[in-house]
């Protein structure tokens, strides 16, 4: 497996549903090409996103679901027009469910023999997670939407006999939720091949922990630190720190190591398999978690109660390599990191984070300063959870922006592209921007701000606020930083 890792790269930051288009969000469909299409054209070889499951309510793609499922709102209409499998005019008038609907009735009434085989293999290949799901989520559907830990006992339980019964009633819409899931696979394999032929590669983004609410832990309760009725009995998080005085209690349930060790790492052999057979490259969230991860009482309301615990180490990562071959991850190492993290990533080769919007606090030994970066790492001028560049300057006092512009050598009249220059120049072999700081954006803009709840990940750009030359300019500066990736080190 060729690893893009190994090269001088640049890439972008946006996630499918960030988007232009005529739907409520992006979709897999034209735009995302066009998008990739801009990419190339501008030297870029990498698009990094954040999880692709199918989320909750609050539309964190970082509490889904699933770990396998695809989130099926992507799912581009106008690209099952182009398929034949939905008319145009049905199109105009119709919800999406009704669209999805519509699309199975054509595809059940007309498919080929050969689209029929490609999805009889969609069914084979996915079987280990995708006929559990449909199920999951057609009873939650059923139920109104309730967690699964609310519902009757033997629903709850996963009595084969009330589920057999359920199969029965409710089949037609366990099919539908399976259809969809292939519309999605479809066509994300279909962009993925668009990308390679492009030479873009696709940089996914993988959560360690998964929702309380996934058909994940109703399907393995004894994976997860669930009670025999499905509460939770501790919780992840994160400890008190300069940032916070009470830490951070996510809520996600934590893993049982030992009973995962008991199965040679299964659950997590086929987490990987589904994401590497859709990416490229992974960012391995919260990868401290890996070596120590904080576990915090589920009746504690604040992270302090919490205390460190051994997670499994380089025993994982080993029994990946032997299932896998080398890994392309990125480990997510950002806030304290101890020795012991560090040792465990170095170990396996994983490129760490550098941000550079935290680089500017404290003293020389920061290691997100350019000075301090190292070619085993990715550097960013924010992530998805930042204020954009240039909201995060224009929130600055005159002393810190003087901080900045002396750290960097450089005055700060051209922001956000100073910052962006300067994680193209850095050692680090791939630089990542995000689209809100090649468009010049500002704090309206933003992806997410961590601890609140409302009007987050909803933000998208449109297609004028892409400058006339754009791609042409930054060709020309990512090939003066080596960054075009034609095997480059």
């Amino acid at each position: 497996m060729h690893n893009p890792l190994k090269e001088r790269r640049a890439g972008v930051l946006l996630h499918p549903t960030s988007l232009p288009g005529k739907s409520g969000q992006g979709e897999l469909g034209p735009a995302a090409r066009r998008f990739i299409d801009l990419l190339a054209d501008a030297g870029f070889t990498v698009w990094q996103m954040l999880p692709l499951g199918p989320p909750h309510a609050d539309r964190s793609p970082y509490q889904c679901l699933s770990v396998h499922a695809g989130n099926v709102e992507l799912v581009s209409l106008e690209d099952l027009v182009s398929d034949g499998w939905l008319a145009a005019t049905f199109m105009e008038g119709a919800s999406r469910e009704e669209c999805f609907d519509k699309s199975r009735e054509v595809f059940e009434r007309s498919a080929t023999a050969t689209e029929k085989e490609v999805y009889r293999e969609f069914r084979e290949m996915h079987a280990y997670w995708l006929e559990d799901y449909v199920v999951y989520q057609a009873i939650r559907c059923v139920l109104g939407n309730i967690p699964w830990h609310q519902w009757p006992i033997s629903l709850r339980n996963r009595e084969e006999a009330v589920l057999k019964s359920f199969r029965l009633k409710y089949h037609a819409q366990i099919e539908q939720g399976r259809f969809e899931q292939f519309l999605f696979f479809k066509q994300w394999a279909a962009l993925r091949c668009y990308a390679h032929g492009r030479g873009v590669h696709l940089f996914g983004d993988m959560p360690i922990y998964v929702a309380h609410d996934s058909a994940d832990v109703w399907l393995n309760r004894e994976l997860f630190s669930t009670d025999s009725n499905g509460e939770l009995e501790v919780v992840g998080g994160v400890p008190p720190d300069y940032f916070s005085a009470t830490g951070q209690r996510w809520g996600n349930p934590l893993y049982r190591w030992d009973s995962i060790k008991a199965e040679d790492y299964a659950w997590w052999l086929d987490r990987f398999r589904t994401q590497l057979a859709m990416f490229d490259i992974i960012r391995l969230d919260h990868f401290r978690g890996f070596e120590k991860y904080w576990e915090i009482p589920a009746s504690s309301k604040t992270a302090v109660e919490g205390h460190w615990v051994d997670g499994p180490g380089a025993e994982l990562f080993l029994r990946l390599e032997q299932e896998f071959g080398e890994l392309p991850l990125v480990a997510e190492d950002l806030g304290l990191i101890t020795p012991e993290v560090d040792a465990l990533r170095r170990q396996f080769g994983f490129p760490g984070m550098k941000i550079l919007q935290f680089a500017f606090d404290g003293g020389p030994d920061n290691p997100y300063l350019p000075v301090n970066h190292e070619p085993l790492s990715v550097v960013y001028t924010g992530t998805h959870d930042n204020d954009t560049t240039l909201g995060w300057y224009e929130s600055l006092d005159s002393e810190r922006r003087q901080a900045v512009s002396a750290a960097i050598g450089q005055p700060l009249d051209d922001m956000p592209w100073t910052l962006n220059r300067v994680a193209f120049a850095s050692v680090a072999r791939l630089a990542v921007i995000p689209m809100q700081d090649l468009l010049g954006l500002g704090s309206e803009s933003r992806m997410n701000t961590p601890g609140t709840g409302d009007g987050n990940w909803c933000w998208r750009f449109d297609w004028p606020q892409v400058p006339a030359g754009f791609a042409r300019q930054l060709r020309a500066l990512l090939e003066q930083y080596k960054r075009t990736g034609n095997g480059q080190s």
